[in-house]
């Protein structure tokens, strides 16, 4: 265990954790929302530092990232445990586990052997994910720093939850900032990830944006009968182009059951069809289509002639049509960062944890 590094002591041996908007008060011998962080004599620890879950080797398409680093491979690194209970998460076998019962399963990792894997794997960055990573904040802060160090880029695939301080103490060191925007009421943000007021997600990531300089792009997965309100996907649209610019990637993927979600079916292609369209009436000039094998809503054009700049198939990219970042045929400047852009297969490859 390693003492956390955003909490305050109350008295009565409680602490409150600073980490996430939950900011949960922590009575001796408890543990918070995230089951990951626990109050011992008064002092908050977090049981996750050092301790990894999965680590794989992935096109930075599969966060998904399509301005950032096109075609390139970034290690990414998940724990244990989550500050949401998503009824359908794909990755509940670890995101919704308490960390004190599987700590001593997971692979330890220093954050100085995660950046050597990453380098030694020929990956351009490290990207956190498969569950939220804010949770694993001091062992992401220190790993982020070390990366940045090594030339590495790095990647936070985020509910959005975190705490402005968490965010503002690991801001200087992260570059990508992949969030959810899972809905846009209370009632359907409740629904989709047992929280509520998803305010401060929005807040979180216009800041990562406008004070932090992050790269940012965002996801909602559409799931029927939840969020797949055309009123509301329409105002998910309209807050991006707003808050974030009109140049910000909005992914729209389709939802596929799973787990306590299993009796709905999966989003027809023609919802997310008209969500695509309806965004780019909105004026968001690069909005995708995601989970749909082969559609042509997966490429990028360019927002000033509509040229394709980017072709993918699935996490791979077949094709890239850019010179210098700008488009080929009218050389206006594709929004984004695309150093290092290249041809890629689009695999993944699982990596060895060090022995």
């Amino acid at each position: 265990m390693k003492e956390a590094l955003l909490y305050e002591k109350l008295g009565d041996g409680k602490v409150r954790c600073g980490v996430c908007r939950w900011r949960c008060v922590i009575p001796d011998g408890g543990q918070g929302v995230c089951a990951t962080r626990l109050n011992r004599g008064g002092v908050l620890h977090t049981l996750l530092y050092g301790r990894v879950a999965s680590i794989c080797a992935d096109p930075i398409e599969k966060k998904p990232l399509y301005h950032f680093h096109p075609g390139t491979m970034v290690l990414s690194l998940g724990t244990v445990g989550c500050n949401f209970r998503c009824p359908g998460c794909q990755n509940y076998e670890i995101s919704q586990v308490c960390a004190k019962d599987r700590v001593a399963a997971l692979h330890p990792i220093s954050p100085e052997e995660s950046v050597e894997l990453a380098l030694a794997n020929a990956c351009q960055g490290i990207c956190w994910t498969y569950n939220e990573p804010a949770i694993w904040f001091e062992h992401t802060l220190e790993s982020a720093r070390l990366a940045k160090a090594r030339g590495l880029y790095t990647v936070y695939v985020t509910n959005g939850f975190i705490s402005p301080e968490a965010l503002d103490a690991i801001g200087p060191y992260l570059d990508a900032y992949r969030v959810d925007i899972k809905a846009f009421s209370r009632e359907a943000y409740r629904k989709i990830s047992g929280v509520a007021r998803f305010e401060g997600i929005l807040e979180s990531a216009v800041r990562a944006r406008e004070h932090w300089g992050m790269h940012v792009e965002c996801v909602t997965n559409v799931t029927p009968t939840v969020n797949d309100d055309p009123a509301m996907l329409r105002e998910i649209a309209c807050w991006i182009r707003d808050a974030l610019g009109p140049h910000t990637p909005w992914h729209i993927t389709r939802f596929f059951p799973y787990r306590e979600l299993s009796h709905l079916p999966p989003t027809p292609i023609d919802l997310l069809e008209q969500a695509h369209a309806m965004a780019r009436e909105e004026g968001l000039a690069y909005a995708y289509l995601g989970n749909v094998a082969g559609h042509g809503g997966e490429d990028t054009h360019c927002h000033a002639c509509g040229a394709r700049v980017i072709q993918r198939r699935g996490m791979g990219v077949t094709a890239i049509a850019l010179e210098g970042g700008a488009c080929h045929r009218c050389k206006t400047r594709i929004p984004g960062r695309f150093e290092g852009a290249q041809v890629s297969s689009g695999l993944r490859h699982p990596v060895r944890p060090p022995t």
